[in-house]
């Protein structure tokens, strides 16, 4: 029964995920984003990360999609076809696309699974307590990595819904 569950969330973890990216409507990109969101805390569910279920709910299908709704509609986006950018843009992304794709790499290749020596030791690590000194101890440059992502991301927002002069 766990394992059909698995397979319906991953299903529609994936599809909403490359509907995400696919969709010509950001508004409609940004409900599939948020389904993709709750699916994501249905695997934590079925993991018992209770907590991490309820913190992805909380933070990312609350508070970074209300950010992301009212982006949207700050910008006004229309039918309006946009300008094609220029060769630097595009270049620019695709070398940050692959910095990252080289960074997530990277950790992939890196981590290792822990989990017998996290059986072994008795230890719940799924209490607030242990999940905070980890973030905060072990993971605590990451964690600020991520802050200036999402600070990035919305001066990228900034920039994108500022209108360019036509010459």
């Amino acid at each position: 029964m766990i394992t059909i569950i698995f397979y319906i969330l991953a299903a529609i973890t994936l599809g909403t995920g490359i509907l995400t990216v696919l969709s010509k409507n950001p508004i409609h990109s940004a409900v599939y984003m948020i389904i993709c969101f709750f699916s994501i805390s249905g695997h934590f569910l079925l993991l018992n990360a209770l907590f991490l279920a309820v913190i992805n709910i909380v933070v990312y299908a609350g508070a970074i999609m209300v950010l992301l709704l009212f982006t949207l509609m700050l910008m006004n986006l229309g039918d309006q076809h946009e300008p094609k950018k220029k060769v630097i843009s595009r270049i620019a992304a695709t070398l940050s696309g692959c910095l990252m794709a080289i960074v997530l790499l990277a950790a992939l290749v890196k981590s290792a699974p822990l989990i017998e020596t996290y059986k072994n030791e008795g230890i719940d690590y799924q209490s607030v307590n242990a999940i905070g000194e980890v973030l905060l101890n072990e993971y605590l440059v990451p964690f600020e990595f991520a802050s200036i992502l999402l600070i990035t991301a919305m001066i990228g927002a900034v920039l994108i819904s500022k209108r360019e002069k036509k010459a």
